[in-house]
């Protein structure tokens, strides 16, 4: 198969010297995904945004390659990689927030791209448009062509960036992390429109992502990227058969599954080098269990294991006579923790009975209440002492919200939570026994402290420690319990990479001895390496403190490795619950089964995906009777009510008409 882009030697440099993207070279087929995959850090955007000469000051391309259909783009006047742009060639950006322009409405800028790269009149751009959102799943596109980005959610707006990708009918599109952050319903929405468009048009694609199961689901063909080189490159089936680099190997024991639950992931220590700051041997070396004297003196070479696959490791490129074990991660056998345990066993903890978070909405000059926005509507769980409890479902169904009212955050409209037997609405009681750890902790860090202080404001205002010094003294103990370094408190936030900011942020909750701990998607934004020393750190201390967790997150995964216990969410309402086990492995709510059939699998062996119809209704104007009746494959005339929670076992209800 012919290639449409092939990259040789491509070097991405910083002004001062040090070496971005170092000397990568990979080929795309017409029609054909090729996964670029790795930590955060190791230069993946920018070798795609090498590829469309789109470089930040300060950056220049300084060596290589780059042919796309015979054309040399690193030759190409500016004038003429113009056309190349959007024409030939589209780009997907990681945040779609920023990426669209806030004062043009979502038609303008679909149309802005057909007029320079199709030869249309106003009447034809216009229909093409709505055609275009239409196909990437906007609901009434006629309608929404007219709305600001600001109007659209998340999903939206990363639809809206792919139908301005597709409308120059590019024969290469590069989706940088095209689904970070989104719902698992909406990712499987876009990945399913990517791929049924390399279909109808034959074009390629250069996906950059970290998530394994985006990769296994979409790639034909994978490169692993690690400190700015390619180290391993491989088929997909290839790849998760047998990986072979030790970095490969260990990004696939850092994922959480059920198989694991009972033993820590296997977290890649460290983190990637600064650039530069490893001129000779393996740069991997550092974190590897694997290496040896000559993996710190000598750089390896590129090694060509088989047709299409090689690997830049020292293991394959000396005469060693026994190669360690490339079996992959995923076959390991580890055994399993019975998460079945019936939260009557132990103590609750925390019980909220029939909890409502209603916001009114406000209009006219006297700001006269019009109708309220039902965020959160009739929930009730328990939370058993020293187990987890996950809150999962779709961006909008209230999880935050939830877990912000148990705080006192916002306030409750009504409903009862109590705290070890005592109730806490419309009580002065103490919020020191709850804590929260927010999915940002760049955002939640006060950026003009330091992490003493931030660690010791809490407990200052608690009067927990007699003086200062009694208090620092217990934060180098909470330092010490969350993985970093004492001397580390005498820094600020922006010094620490995303996952350290993470253990502060889990730190400063601890501080002040909390028995329950809010986590509210604390490993969305991280790397699944870090993602793993995370999940070991709240594993280790509920098994050593007794803590509670309140999980709060959409992936999966997560969920079957940490939890006890699952509460499915939907319009602010508990749709289903029950361990681990029956709500993961036998789900009975339509909704949790269209869930857990959007979840991309490394195992290939995903359920069929239940496509989802439209959007979450508004929770200020949900429908009658069931909540999910209208997106819902199953519904009946009973729906028109909402429907009772049916017991299905001791410890497994669903609240859905079909088991009524």
């Amino acid at each position: 198969m012919s290639s449409l882009l092939k990259v040789e030697g491509l070097v991405t440099r910083l002004r001062n010297g040090a070496a971005i993207v170092d000397g990568i070279s990979f080929e795309i087929a017409a029609g054909e995904t090729f996964a670029l995959l790795g930590e955060s850090g190791c230069g993946k955007s920018m070798t795609a945004l090498s590829l469309m000469r789109l470089l930040p000051d300060g950056v220049q391309n300084a060596g290589g390659t780059v042919q796309m259909e015979q054309a040399s783009l690193f030759e190409l006047p500016e004038r003429e990689m113009r056309n190349v742009r959007g024409g030939k060639m589209a780009m997907i950006f990681q945040e779609p927030g920023l990426s669209l322009n806030p004062v043009m409405t979502v038609g303008q800028q679909i149309a802005e791209v057909l007029e320079l790269h199709q030869d249309l009149n106003a009447d034809a751009v216009l229909q093409r448009s709505v055609e275009l959102l239409d196909q990437v799943g906007i609901p009434d596109a006629a309608r929404r062509i007219d709305e600001y980005p600001f109007q659209l959610s998340g999903g939206m707006k990363q639809r809206v960036m792919i139908a301005m990708a597709l409308a120059g009918s590019p024969r290469l599109l590069i989706a940088d992390e095209p689904t970070t952050a989104l719902d698992v319903t909406i990712q499987a929405q876009v990945l399913q429109l990517l791929r049924d468009t390399q279909v109808k048009s034959g074009m390629a694609m250069l996906l950059i992502t970290h998530d394994l199961g985006v990769v296994a689901e979409t790639a034909h063909r994978v490169g692993v990227m690690y400190a700015g080189q390619v180290v391993e490159q491989a088929s997909r089936d290839e790849l998760f058969t047998q990986p072979l680099h030790p970095y490969t190997q260990k990004l696939f024991a850092a994922l959480p599954s059920a198989g694991r639950a009972g033993q820590s992931l296997s977290a890649i220590p460290g983190s990637v080098p600064p650039l530069g700051s490893i001129t000779n041997g393996c740069r991997f070396a550092p974190r590897c269990d694997k290496a040896w004297a000559l993996c710190h003196e000598q750089t390896p070479a590129w090694t060509v294991v088989g047709e299409g696959q090689g690997v830049r490791c020292h293991l394959y490129s000396c005469a060693v006579s026994t190669v360690l074990s490339t079996e992959s991660a995923s076959q390991l056998s580890v055994p399993s923790i019975q998460n079945s345990a019936l939260s009557t066993q132990r103590s609750v903890l925390l019980q909220v009975s029939d909890l409502r978070v209603h916001f009114p909405i406000r209009k006219g000059l006297l700001q006269r209440v019009v109708g309220s926005v039902k965020a959160v509507d009739g929930v009730s769980l328990s939370i058993p002492k020293g187990r987890t409890l996950a809150l999962v479902g779709e961006s909008g169904c209230g999880k935050t919200t939830l877990g912000k009212s148990l705080l006192r955050l916002v306030p409750a409209t009504s409903g009862s939570v109590q705290f070890d037997g005592k109730e806490l609405i419309g009580t002065g009681a103490s919020r020191a026994t709850m804590q929260m750890v927010f999915q940002d902790p760049y955002a939640s860090l006060n950026p003009k402290m330091r992490v003493a202080e931030i660690l010791e404001e809490g407990m200052s205002a608690l009067n927990i420690g007699s003086n200062s010094t009694e208090r620092q003294k217990y934060i180098d103990g909470l330092l010490d319990k969350v993985g970093l370094a004492r001397d580390s408190k005498w820094r600020y936030p922006h010094e620490f990479s995303g996952g350290q900011r993470q253990r502060i942020a889990i730190a400063r909750a601890l501080a002040v001895s909390p028995q329950l701990l809010i986590c509210d998607e604390p490993t969305s934004a991280l790397d699944v390496s870090v993602q793993a020393q995370i999940l070991n750190l709240l594993k280790s201390l509920q098994d050593e403190l007794g803590l509670s967790y309140l999980f709060i997150t959409h992936n999966l995964g997560v969920v079957e490795y940490l939890a006890h216990e699952v509460c499915v969410m939907y319009l602010g309402r508990i749709v289903e619950r029950g361990t681990t086990q029956e709500v993961m492995h036998s789900p009975k709510h339509p909704y949790t089964q269209a869930l857990l059939s959007a979840v991309p699998r490394i195992d290939g062996e995903g359920r069929t995906f239940i496509k989802l119809e439209g959007d979450m209704p508004s929770p200020s104007n949900p429908p009658s009777g069931c909540h999910f009746a209208p997106r819902c494959a199953h519904v009946m005339p009973t729906c028109s009510s909402y429907p009772e929670t049916v017991e299905l076992s001791a410890t497994h209800r669903v609240s859905c008409h079909l088991f009524n």
